[in-house]
């Protein structure tokens, strides 16, 4: 899940490659959403041992009301921190 800033716009998205996609989104490499929204914090993530698991958790996900989504972001980065560097 990617931030704009604390409680801001949010993102949620899947890929096989976390810290190449992360890259993208923060260079604004890829047109749309979170460029138009400047969103390139991440801050939340979790991993899947295939991609349908991942899938079924994005759309499972993106159906939640936004305070869950911020709830489930703070029981893990209370701060908001960008996690990216704990990736490369």
């Amino acid at each position: 899940m990617m931030a704009s800033k604390q409680n801001g716009t949010l993102y949620i998205g899947v890929t096989s490659n976390l810290v190449k996609r992360v890259w993208e989104h923060r260079n604004n490499k890829i047109e749309g959403f979170t460029k138009r929204y400047k969103v390139h914090l991440l801050v939340w993530y979790e991993l899947h041992e295939n991609m349908e698991s991942a899938i079924r958790r994005e759309k499972q996900l993106k159906n939640w009301k936004r305070q869950w989504k911020l709830e489930l972001i703070e029981v893990e980065n209370l701060d908001w921190n960008d996690l990216y560097p704990s990736i490369v």
